[in-house]
């Protein structure tokens, strides 16, 4: 009697709850029933889910949105229930669109009331179910203080709550007919019974359970009839705990996921999503439940599900104010600080940490009618052994907000796009991302990328370009989105740098492929004297002390970086009309550098331009800003020329050239025609073939004390004597 009273008490609350629960609407003194005009829409079959927000019912009732929260399932029920009861005075008209089963169920009720009397009470075995008369579904929504968990917090303690997971979506089936209540039909008495279906599997009835058929022991054998049970949407799916959330050392945990109805075609491999549901075990009945044991499989049966778009929602971590963010960018030499705090216990490669930097605050994409220009930036790190090439990636991995790590000898082409498996439930084929679906809108690290087969390193040609994997296995056509930036770490083809070849019997990579990497460096390990010294006291200091030695400049804490890089992640700047001009200009002239030059190593194209307004975005998104400038195309110029020039063999190219002898052939180039020059214009100049601006002050002064030019005393002219 109290579980009766229970259930009517709590069936009333949510009555209530529906018709009268209010928020502020529009226009000022108004209120909107948030949950009325859902119901009529759900009456007139205009609409088929009814999300119930929890922050709503623990506004209304706190008690009862706890026990929503620890017996989801019992109180789905009952607010099921309320739902029905509720319905017919919300019917205005009658539906629109009725469906097979509308026909079937009608033509059944004339049929018993013209067959039976009004008194005569219907048999228990074959009244109707309400999952069949009921054309609406119920799920709640998570309460907003509720953070979404990873997949190994959810344990035992949780069977049968409302939990939410974060997770990506490795696998996702074809949505399938699902059957919730089936109807049979005697072949003796020709009686009908219903069976409701809750699981994923069932044992169908087989003998009548009809008053007829056990009075006359006629043993009436139950058949399926298709066409009067009721079947809903099915999709299942898998998703995997993000790389950030797998402790180090282990293998990420994976969860199943039970969509019906309106919660399915909500995602597609590669998403990443936050799903609400129950937590629950897997019923299994006859012969498979004997096999089972005590041990019991589990899945979440999914009531709301999000797809995070990049950002903060993937990190435990609160988001920089635009303030905050604004005084960061403003420090002095904030960029060099940024680049430094890179890995700070592996010692040099300013350029190179400089450009990984730029790497993972990434460009801007633009999307004009139809083509696509990606903004992720490709970069490729070739050099000597030992030069920490795969620390870094390593550091990358750590730091970035979406990363997967993989080597090329462990990746085939299937593991790195996607893979065509068999389902265990519908025995369908379906897809299964790989590595660089899965690192979609962030960073896929490749280790050892010259040890890959040459069939498995095409499969990434399309991502490096279109950022999309067109598939077409196993009957499946599709296109999956795989918008990511990959950093690749290869050794020479002859394990160190051999000077006695060329750049491109050292490297081995196809042009084509080399023309998509927005940056190529190698890293050579030189001997000298006095680097070798400096680099074997950090070493020992770092073996010693387990930190990095100390600097003039205290690097930043790495969650203040994620912090910062997530906040420049949410700018857009563009490039002004002003500038349209000078970045031609430059880029002709590389052109022309290019084919007069007979040591370039690299083939310059218009994917060189390209790949300069990525990094003069990235740039500008670093400090913070809405517009790039100048001084950003000038630095994007500096770092291809650096990355050019690392590939310049210098030792075999005849004497050593002094630094301060090619800024003043450079100046000397640039004042063909006239005596005077400006100098912020062969400043720039020097310092977009990859000077630095006291290398060029140092050059300018010395070839003054030679009286070859003079500078005014506003350091605005060179004139040439």
């Amino acid at each position: 009697m109290a579980a009766a009273d229970f259930y009517g008490d709590v069936k009333e609350r949510f009555k209530q709850f529906l018709s009268e629960f209010a928020v502020p609407g529009k226009t000022k003194g108004s209120k909107l029933h948030k949950y009325g005009t859902q119901l009529v829409g759900l009456a007139h079959r205009e609409q088929t889910a009814l999300y119930i927000d929890m922050d709503d019912v623990m506004a209304f009732d706190d008690d009862i949105s706890q026990d929503i929260l620890n017996n989801t399932l019992r109180f789905e029920k009952i607010m099921s229930d309320a739902v029905a009861d509720l319905l017919p005075e919300y019917e205005q008209h009658e539906p629109a669109n009725k469906d097979s089963l509308d026909v079937y169920i009608h033509h059944r009720l004339m049929l018993e009331a013209n067959n039976r009397g009004s008194d005569e009470i219907r048999d228990p075995q074959n009244q109707y179910p309400p999952e069949l008369l009921r054309r609406f579904e119920v799920y709640f929504k998570p309460p907003s203080n509720q953070k979404p968990l990873s997949i190994r917090q959810i344990t035992a303690d949780r069977i049968g709550t409302l939990v939410s997971v974060r997770g990506t979506v490795t696998r996702a089936t074809e949505v399938k007919p699902a059957m919730t209540v089936a109807t049979y039909t005697c072949d003796q008495c020709g009686s009908e019974t219903y069976q409701p279906i809750t699981g994923i599997q069932f044992n169908p009835i087989e003998m009548c359970p009809s008053k007829d058929c056990q009075t006359n022991k006629s043993g009436g054998r139950l058949h399926l009839q298709t066409r009067g049970s009721k079947f809903v949407k099915f999709q299942d799916i898998k998703i995997q705990e993000d790389s950030d959330q797998v402790p180090v050392g282990d293998t990420p945990r994976i969860m199943t996921l039970l969509c019906r109805g309106e919660n399915t075609r909500q995602c597609q491999p590669g998403d990443h999503v936050n799903v609400t549901g129950v937590f629950l075990p897997v019923q299994r009945q006859g012969f498979r439940a004997m096999l089972g044991g005590l041990m019991s499989d589990t899945f979440l049966q999914v009531h709301n599900m999000e797809r995070i778009k990049r950002g903060f929602e993937e990190t435990s971590l609160e988001p920089l104010s635009d303030d905050e963010a604004i005084a960061l960018a403003g420090e002095p030499l904030f960029y060099d600080k940024l680049a430094a705090s890179l890995a700070p216990e592996i010692y040099g490669h300013d350029d190179v940490k400089k450009a990984l930097l730029l790497l993972l605050v990434g460009g801007v994409d633009r999307d004009t009618q139809g083509m696509k220009i990606r903004g992720n930036l490709n970069i490729c790190l070739m050099g000597d052994p030992g030069v920490a090439k795969s620390q870094l990636l390593s550091y990358i991995d750590r730091i970035a907000t979406r990363c997967q790590y993989t080597t090329g000898r462990g990746s085939t082409g299937v593991g790195l796009t996607a893979a065509v498996m068999k389902d265990p439930i519908t025995g369908e084929m379906i897809l299964e991302g790989g590595a660089l679906v899965l690192a979609d809108q962030g960073i896929c690290c490749i280790d050892e990328f010259d040890k890959m087969n040459e069939s498995d390193r095409t499969a990434i040609h399309e991502v490096m370009e279109q950022q999309t994997i067109s598939i077409a296995k196993a009957g499946i056509l599709t296109t999956l989105n795989a918008r990511v930036s990959i950093l690749a770490a290869a050794n020479p083809a002859f394990g160190r740098y051999n000077l006695k070849k060329t750049v491109e019997q050292n490297i081995q990579l196809p042009a084509a492929l080399l023309s998509r990497f927005d940056l190529l460096w190698l890293i050579r390990d030189k001997p000298d004297s006095n680097s070798d010294l400096r680099l074997a006291q950090h070493i020992t200091y770092v073996h010693q002390h387990s930190t990095h030695p100390p600097r003039e400049v205290d690097p930043l804490d790495p969650d203040l970086m994620k912090r910062y890089i997530t906040s420049c992640k949410q700018k857009s700047p563009l490039i002004p009309e002003s500038l349209t001009d000078y970045i031609v200009s430059t880029y002709v002239e590389l052109r022309k550098n290019a084919r007069e030059d007979p040591r370039n190593a690299t083939f310059t194209s218009a994917r060189n331009l390209l790949a300069v307004l990525r990094l003069s975005t990235a740039l500008a998104r670093l400090r913070f800003a809405d517009v790039v400038e100048k001084e950003d195309i000038d630095e994007a110029n500096r770092l291809m020329e650096m990355s050019k020039s690392s590939l310049l063999d210098d030792e075999s190219s005849g004497p050593r050239v002094r630094p301060i002898d090619q800024i003043y052939s450079i100046i000397r180039e640039l004042n063909k025609g006239s005596n005077t020059l400006k100098y912020d214009d062969a400043r720039q100049r020097c310092i977009a073939k990859g000077f630095n601006n006291n290398q060029f002050v140092e050059c300018v002064d010395e070839y003054e004390r030679l009286n070859v030019w003079s500078v005014n005393a506003g350091r605005t002219k060179i004139t040439f004597i």
